[in-house]
């Protein structure tokens, strides 16, 4: 009887081992592979065919069952889904690397400098630059266009403000323009002194410079997507949201991936305009496997560093001034109504208090009877105590932990002490909504994904500013930041079936670092650079 055993036990193991093995394209092994699901569970191993995960486990549970000519070996690296950018301008900051990078300039002589060392080398008929940021000189006060007339009196120059919300232009920008100290400034501002305007606009005025400014060709147009795109990858980010896109750019980017020349997962946010919004309702929502267009931007109000942020009561550090919206509540309820019975979403920026309480009651009002919108509010930075229970109805955040270190150095005098408590306030924010997107407003901010989790969980800045974390009682956990930098940024954009975790029928986006996200020192974040970044199974980066 024991011989019969003994037989049949081995002829079942060598059933067993002459078993064949599933033939996948890639196995990744020896890996500590947070798979961000509901568990927030971790594994070791996991195999990729046709660029989605068809199994994850330990080592053995993968090679045993599992073979591949391509084996990724860890060596013990650790594993994360695909980092999103929950709210980037893509093109924007891909257009910004054809021009003058302004980041980090610490006053106006600076920037003429490297406007004319810029000059010197391209030659240009129209000067474009980026990123100044006033509140990083040593008199934190609006520039005028005296210095830039001064270096550039017959080419037209246009600065654009860190924020997006204002700029500094020179005389012939504003002849060009046809802007006086008579022009219409509804909904934004022209700076006058001395009964002449000083160069600076604020929001609504700001479109009649960008009116003047060449178009870029089709091939800086294709020139920014791919330049853009390399930076991405060089981060670790796999899907970003472009937060305002004309067609026109939504059908390159589509023509660039369906000709496998740009690999980057975008959801496209469809500029508010009428015009837009004829055509996409008509159109409907399209998607493919890298790019998702079904939502909609429009602006509430301006950015609070330039004072353009619609506020209840008047700025703490300028009486008489309360920010503006940019367009009558009428129009921004008109947008949502037509909205509300298609399949698109709707993505509002709101920064002030005044504008969120608008945003916030127009989208309880169209949206009242629906279910599973999740419609967002892009930056919901500043708000009321009584309009954080409006996020319980299924109103998505979508927030950017470095403007809360950015902005903290000022914050407080803009807004008082009073209202400042309830600025940035993510852990508030979640606990409401029980979701939050984070992401960067990139070129506003650095596109580093590390420096969004560093501030999420530290409150601090890159410098590790302050002691203690700014407001540290709105800090998010690692996990929480985590999941808002992937399962909840997927969420948001309904894609959460496809990406955000590393699950079984999920696309394999993933990125490596040496070190773990969840346990290393709080002041070695903002070093931490990926090793290898993957879309779809194929390495990147």
């Amino acid at each position: 009887m024991k011989f019969y055993t003994f037989f049949f036990a081995s002829l079942l193991l060598m059933s067993c081992s002459n078993k064949k093995k599933i033939e996948v394209d890639t196995i990744v092994t020896d890996a500590t592979i947070y798979t961000v699901n509901e568990a927030f569970a971790t594994a070791t191993a996991m195999a990729i065919d046709n660029g989605k995960i068809v199994a994850i486990g330990s080592d053995s549970e993968i090679t045993g069952k599992y073979e591949s000519k391509n084996t990724v070996e860890a060596d013990g690296k650790f594993i994360y889904p695909g980092l999103y950018d929950a709210h980037c301008h893509f093109y924007n900051f891909g257009l910004t690397l054809q021009e003058v990078d302004l980041r980090g300039t610490k006053s106006m002589d600076e920037i003429v400098s490297r406007l004319q060392a810029f000059q010197k080398k391209k030659n240009p008929a129209f000067i474009v630059g980026n990123g100044w940021d006033q509140n990083d000189w040593a008199v934190k006060k609006y520039p005028t266009k005296a210095d830039l007339d001064k270096a550039f009196p017959d080419i037209p120059v246009v600065l654009n403000r860190v924020d997006g919300h204002a700029i500094i232009v020179n005389s012939k920008a504003l002849q060009l323009a046809g802007i006086t100290k008579d022009t219409n400034a509804d909904g934004g501002q022209i700076e006058l002194a001395n009964g002449e305007p000083t160069g600076i606009l604020v929001d609504n005025p700001m479109e009649l410079v960008f009116k003047i400014i060449p178009k870029p060709t089709r091939k800086i147009q294709i020139a920014a997507l791919l330049d853009a795109e390399k930076v991405m990858f060089e981060h670790g980010l796999t899907t970003v949201n472009d937060a305002g896109l004309d067609p026109d750019v939504i059908h390159l980017i589509d023509s660039l991936q369906k000709a496998k020349l740009l690999k980057l997962n975008v959801y496209a946010m469809i500029t508010a305009n009428q015009k837009n919004i004829d055509l996409y309702l008509k159109k409907g929502v399209y998607k493919t496997d890298q790019i998702n267009v079904r939502s909609f931007k429009m602006y509430g109000d301006g950015a609070l560093g330039s004072r353009g942020a619609c506020m209840h009561k008047a700025y703490s550090d300028k009486p008489g001034q309360f920010g503006a919206l940019l367009a009558p509540i009428v129009g921004l309820k008109d947008v949502a109504k037509q909205l509300a019975p298609s399949d698109f979403q709707l993505n509002t920026h709101a920064i002030g208090d005044s504008a969120n309480t608008v945003i916030l009651k127009i989208y309880k009002e169209v949206l009242a009877g629906t279910k599973d919108r999740r419609w967002k509010i892009e930056h919901a930075q500043v708000l009321r105590e009584a309009d954080f229970d409006y996020f319980r109805f299924g109103i998505i955040p979508s927030v950017q932990p470095t403007h809360a270190t950015s902005d903290m150095y000022w914050a407080g005098e803009r807004l008082g002490k009073e209202r400042l408590k309830n600025a940035y306030a993510y852990k508030k924010l979640l606990q409401k909504a029980g979701t939050i997107a984070l992401g960067t407003d990139f070129p506003v901010e650095e596109v580093n994904p590390m420096l969004t989790f560093h501030a999420a969980v530290a409150r601090k800045d890159s410098k590790e500013y302050p002691k203690g974390g700014f407001q540290i009682e709105n800090a998010l956990s690692r996990a929480e930041t985590l999941r808002g930098m992937t399962l909840w940024a997927a969420f948001s954009n309904f894609e959460e079936k496809e990406k955000g975790s590393l699950e079984v029928g999920k696309w394999a986006d993933f990125v490596l670092y040496d070190q773990d996200l969840m346990k290393v020192p709080e002041n070695q974040i903002v070093k931490i650079k990926p090793a290898g970044t993957y879309l779809k199974g194929q390495k990147v980066k």
